[in-house]
């Protein structure tokens, strides 16, 4: 035992003081902050406020293991066209019954008044054009991701179990009720606050990730090359998103780029009852600050020219812009802002007022075919990118499932009727529920007339030639 001793005292002398010359260095470097560090590893685990952050943060400690990125689905099997061939100019019979274009009278909803805060205690988060305030966190600023490595997530999650967070939440909960934020508005207000909170990327993740579980999304993190990855689980197909599978479930990356497809190391659990996927469904605009600005289109029918103006909320397409590949479904479902819907309507109503359906609609469909240049996603934005129908009014430029959502948009705000998405391999149209002449398709033993709002010139009825024959791959039926 003695020969032991006397062992350790010849090591200590060897290594006893370089080690405590790395210490001093290291807490040189990193001043009281390093001191406060340590202290705070050591005594966080003891002041969990949530009795499932114990046997979470035990769950962590166990082995991660590896897992390989799943190739994301495309939105297309083929390239669209890159270039449309105009039909033959044809005037629309005039068939059907007269209609007639309801307006209703402008609504003054306004964003509500955030509550105010001392200043030493608010954290000012900007949200496309709206200040948010929330109560700091102080004891934050000793969460941080370090050693890079598993490790390093267990001390930043014991950080961050310890400190008070509840209040935050809260704030989250009030604030997504105020501005009636989906899940997607959601997770990038979660965003925003960890970027007033750290400025290490890797930081930045694991708070949104530490938030959102608590908030209840089954989010995970995982380890590549050193670094955090950020994984959500969601309720609709991601494209061109890498994603993960785990536990049976597929989670995304919204931070990567298609092509990245890196093993990571990762667990499979779930946080304690976060068990919601992320939904990017729209079925209401947020109520974001106002920024109003104005668009004019100009399109020809008949000989003649028209041109209608309309305003739309900058903000809003900023915020739709955010958004990743998603199904179909969200985009023709999600609302035109009321200012913007009510121009357009107000700007054709002296037109279509008395004229019979045919005609009205072939002066919609007119509009989106000529109102709009035609280009394809990758030449415009360098990827693909589908568009709202609040985004393609905003654009000069736009393709074929742009102009199906917003035709399809105008169509059943304007007249009410059926319609329904049309998807080909490398196109997309949209058909509507009228018993109208023409070219058409059949889904669930109903008959829909085929209306191509990129095939310009092209009357209800009329499918571009290389489609007649061709079945489509699926159907969106338009809900609101």
């Amino acid at each position: 035992m003695q020969q032991n001793k006397d062992g350790e005292r010849k090591l200590y002398r060897l290594f006893g003081l370089s080690s405590l010359a790395l210490i001093t260095a290291f807490s040189s470097l990193y001043g009281e902050d390093f001191e406060d560090f340590k202290r705070v590893q050591n005594t966080a685990f003891a002041k969990y406020k949530d009795a499932n952050d114990n046997a979470f943060e035990a769950y962590l400690k166990k082995q991660w293991q590896e897992y390989n990125a799943f190739a994301s689905k495309a939105l297309y099997k083929k390239e669209k066209p890159k270039v449309i061939t105009p039909a033959s100019q044809r005037e629309p019979l005039a068939v059907g019954p007269a209609v007639r274009i309801n307006v209703e009278k402008e609504k003054q909803e306004r964003v509500k008044a955030m509550p105010k805060l001392e200043k030493k205690a608010a954290l000012v988060v900007h949200y496309f054009g709206t200040n948010l305030s929330f109560i700091q966190n102080t004891q934050l600023s000793k969460a941080k991701f370090y050693p890079p490595k598993q490790k390093g997530v267990l001390n930043f999650f014991s950080v961050m179990a310890a400190s008070d967070y509840q209040p935050t939440l809260l704030e989250i909960k009030k604030i997504c009720d105020d501005l009636k934020l989906n899940d997607w508005g959601l997770y990038l207000l979660v965003q925003k606050l960890s970027q007033k909170y750290f400025s290490n990327d890797d930081d930045k993740k694991l708070y949104s990730w530490f938030i959102l579980n608590k908030l209840g999304y089954n989010t995970k993190v995982g380890l590549k090359e050193g670094h955090i990855v950020l994984l959500s689980l969601t309720k609709q197909q991601v494209y061109a998103t890498p994603g993960y599978r785990l536990a049976g479930e597929k989670f995304y990356n919204f931070d990567a780029k298609r092509s990245e497809r890196k093993s990571i190391y990762t667990y499979e659990q779930n946080y304690p009852n976060a068990v919601k996927a992320l939904d990017f469904s729209l079925p209401t605009l947020p109520l974001l600050a106002k920024e109003m600005q104005e668009e004019s289109k100009t399109f020809r029918m008949e000989g003649k020219n028209y041109t209608l103006s309309y305003r739309y909320n900058k903000n809003l397409i900023n915020f739709m812009n955010t958004y990743p590949q998603v199904d179909y479904q969200v985009y023709f479902d999600a609302p035109l802002e009321e200012d913007t819907y009510r121009d357009i309507a107000l700007g054709m109503k002296p037109y279509l007022d008395g004229k019979k359906a045919n005609i009205a609609l072939n002066f919609v469909l007119r509009f989106v075919q000529s109102g709009f240049e035609y280009e394809r996603d990758k030449e415009q934005f360098g990827k693909e990118k589908v568009m709202f129908a609040q985004e393609t009014l905003f654009y000069t430029k736009s393709d074929c499932e742009d102009r199906a959502v917003l035709y399809a948009k105008l169509v059943k705000k304007l007249f009410g009727i059926g319609v329904v998405g049309v998807k080909y391999p490398n196109h997309m149209a949209t058909a509507l529920y009228i018993p109208l002449q023409g070219d058409s398709v059949k889904l669930n033993g109903r008959r829909f007339v085929v209306a191509d709002p990129t095939f310009i010139n092209a009357n209800v009825g009329e499918s571009m030639p290389k489609y007649k024959s061709i079945i489509p791959e699926s159907f969106i039926v338009v809900k609101n």
